[in-house]
């Protein structure tokens, strides 16, 4: 007889964005003459800059000639794509080899696919709040117990607070995998040079590794603020880095991103190369490759233009966020990131829980954003807005929260 995997059902709820769809669905069958206006989902909407979309055209290109075709590729990706993204990591100040680059269809199945190649058994850390992958992917593996209010027994949560600047401290017991996510998503918090120091001097006394999310690095202007773990000394011993095309290039839809398991990463019981030979492994076995077309448009990325383009973008989703943030603060909501990252974290006014505040202000300024309770306990009674937006959508949706909303 056929058995599940029973550990699906230990899944607290549903998804969370599925669950946000749903209220406001149910919100526009009731007031079907509303506009909502959608701070939520981290979804781009600006178009592909034209760069970017010469080098997609390329690619299809390149499969209408004989001479140019070409069928299944190298899991890891193609050469001239990885040796192009070793080269920025270097070029920032990060030794990073293009052997070690594995090109993917996207940094959220990499980030749970990654735990594949590391044993049941492992104890496991998040930040608390955290993207929901990191903890489900983990629960789904069964290393986790049931879910209470209090989050999954048998996860180790670093609390990110107002206290601790939403950065949390290691892990006062010993834990086997870390993730980590900088700039963070929801907080939009951004860890310094000393605070992932200390992240990897932990992994390095405990034999542990560090779960690294860069998929928003690109929105760092600070230029003290390290992008990659790699830039701190020791990382390459313990980190596995994980970054993606989706944000930076409005590749959401497109998929293409990629993972970083240096020669020199290495487990509790394990030399250096096993975990690169493991992950080297499952690609092959599980994996075709990302798209020959898209990779041709992730190398037009990391061009001059393509960076230059790219890099204006960045910027126009940067000014949305100031726009959210001081309009937010115009009316005394306390709110912290939005700097270095695409995301605004505020505190749920009046004392409300975080599904109270969603009800609230979709009720009163049909606006929709997310939860902080669905990233984790610590989330529980903040709020995320995303600065995805088209210009004019973020001004109406902060005017409407300035003028409509009920304090």
């Amino acid at each position: 007889m056929a058995k599940i995997n029973s550990n699906y059902d230990k899944l607290a709820a549903g998804y969370l964005f599925p669950e946000i769809a749903k209220r406001t669905q149910s919100f526009l069958q009731a007031n079907p003459e509303a506009t909502v206006m959608r701070l939520g989902i981290g979804d781009t909407t600006e178009p592909i800059v034209p760069s970017v979309l010469d080098g997609l055209h390329r690619g299809v290109d390149k499969l209408g000639a004989v001479e140019t075709y070409s069928g299944y590729g190298a899991s890891e990706g193609i050469d001239p794509l990885r040796e192009a993204i070793a080269s920025q990591y270097r070029e920032e100040g990060a030794e990073v080899n293009a052997s070690e680059v594995f090109v993917s269809d996207g940094a959220k199945s990499d980030s749970a696919n990654i735990q594949s190649i590391f044993a049941e058994g492992n104890v496991v850390a998040v930040q608390d709040p955290a993207y929901p992958v990191y903890v489900d992917s983990n629960v789904i593996a069964g290393r986790t117990g049931n879910a209470s209010e209090s989050g999954y027994a048998g996860l180790v949560y670093m609390p990110c607070t107002e206290e601790n600047g939403f950065f949390p401290a290691v892990p006062d017991t010993k834990v086997d995998l870390i993730y980590i996510c900088s700039p963070n998503n929801p907080t939009g918090a951004v860890a310094n040079q000393q605070q992932l120091a200390t992240f990897v001097d932990y992994a390095r006394e405990n034999r542990a590794v560090i779960l690294y999310d860069s998929a928003y690095a690109a929105f760092i202007t600070d230029p003290d603020l390290p992008r990659s773990i790699y830039e701190i000394e020791g990382a390459r011993e313990c980190a596995i880095e994980l970054n993606s095309f989706s944000k930076t290039a409005g590749f959401t839809g497109v998929r293409l991103a990629w993972t970083i398991v240096p020669h020199d990463c290495v487990a509790e019981d394990t030399e250096p190369g096993k975990l690169h030979a493991l992950w080297t492994r499952r690609q092959n076995t599980f994996f075709n490759g990302a798209s020959n077309v898209v990779q041709e448009g992730g190398l037009a990325v990391l061009g001059v233009e393509g960076r230059r383009q790219t890099g204006e973008q960045v910027a126009f989703y940067l000014e949305n966020a100031r726009i959210i943030k001081e309009g937010l603060q115009s009316i005394g909501i306390v709110t912290y990131g939005g700097d270095n990252a695409p995301y605004v974290w505020m505190k749920a006014p009046g004392g409300l829980g975080s599904w109270e505040f969603f009800d609230k202000l979709l009720q009163e300024c049909h606006v929709v954003g997310t939860p902080g309770s669905g990233f984790g306990p610590s989330g529980e009674g903040f709020f995320r807005l995303s600065a995805f937006g088209h210009r004019e959508d973020v001004e109406r949706a902060v005017s409407s929260i300035r003028s409509n909303l009920q304090l």
